[in-house]
């Protein structure tokens, strides 16, 4: 297994500190499908404007995990969760917690890229403010330059705005679109399950490099397979083994000196 490289610069930037904001908080929390328990109390914490990687082997319950801070978790039939979820302090899965509203706090990225095919570039961008109501011509020409121009997509598509369907563009620029349409509607937390495991090298870095970016702004949370992906953008990295949470703590300690024989097995490729 090649070595990992660990970049330095996200750790210069680590704001775990005294004045590190807990965004989300998670509390012996499990999540199950019918009679199958595939998430076993998790019990962790997600720091705010920090990206955090969450790696594992196949079917270890990453991408559950991140459905459940969303919310998306409980729309599969026979799915079900115990155990509590909080973002700025309020339990998500309060009773009286609107699922909807939960949602718009969090933006999600999923692995393969999915604009709206019917729709222009501009309506995929805006598709979540006029789910809410907003219809000012103006403010929403403004919010898709001013976020199109955050995924670095802007100058490239300006001149095709309402003409090019989001399908129309490449692999790279959709999930650009999709990471726009998702910060369009100002959410606090951003969350991705393998963002960049459909695109080619070069649209992966400049994926990575936007995520980085966002994390001035957002609260990021990221599935990945590629664990040199996960050291090169994360100040944090959670590593999930069998549905349970193994081991969390700052990058480079988890890629450098993991305390958990299973993590430092499957770092260092012996598994996974």
């Amino acid at each position: 297994m090649s070595e990992i490289k660990i970049d330095t610069r996200v750790f210069s930037e680590n704001k775990q500190s005294e004045k590190s904001v807990v965004k989300v908080r998670v509390e012996d929390f499990s999540a199950h499908y019918g009679a199958k328990t595939v998430l076993h109390n998790i019990t962790t914490e997600f720091i705010e404007n920090e990206i955090t990687a969450i790696i594992g082997p196949s079917g270890c319950g990453k991408s559950t995990f991140i459905r459940s801070i969303n919310r998306l978790h409980e729309l599969t039939r026979g799915a079900g969760v115990t155990g509590k979820i909080y973002i700025d302090g309020h339990d998500i899965y309060h009773p009286d917690a609107n699922p909807v509203l939960v949602r718009r706090k969090i933006g999600m990225v999923f692995q393969k890229p999915n604009p709206f095919p019917n729709m222009s570039i501009y309506d995929n961008v805006i598709a979540g403010l006029k789910l809410q109501g907003v219809s000012d011509r103006e403010k929403l020409d403004e919010i898709v330059e001013t976020t199109l121009s955050k995924v670095g997509l802007y100058d490239e598509v300006s001149d095709d705005l309402h003409r090019k369907k989001g399908t129309d563009l490449s692999g790279g620029q959709q999930q650009r679109l999709c990471i726009a349409r998702a910060i369009a509607v100002k959410p606090e937390v951003v969350l991705m399950d393998e963002p960049t495991a459909s695109l080619d090298p070069s649209s992966t870095l400049i994926i990575e490099d936007l995520m980085k970016d966002l994390s001035q702004e957002y609260t990021v949370i990221a599935v990945t397979h590629n664990m040199q992906q996960g050291a090169r953008v994360s100040h944090k990295t959670m590593f999930f083994y069998n549905g349970k949470l193994i081991e969390a703590g700052p990058t480079r300690k988890i890629f450098e000196n993991p305390e958990n024989p299973l993590t430092e097995q499957y770092i260092t490729g012996r598994f996974g």
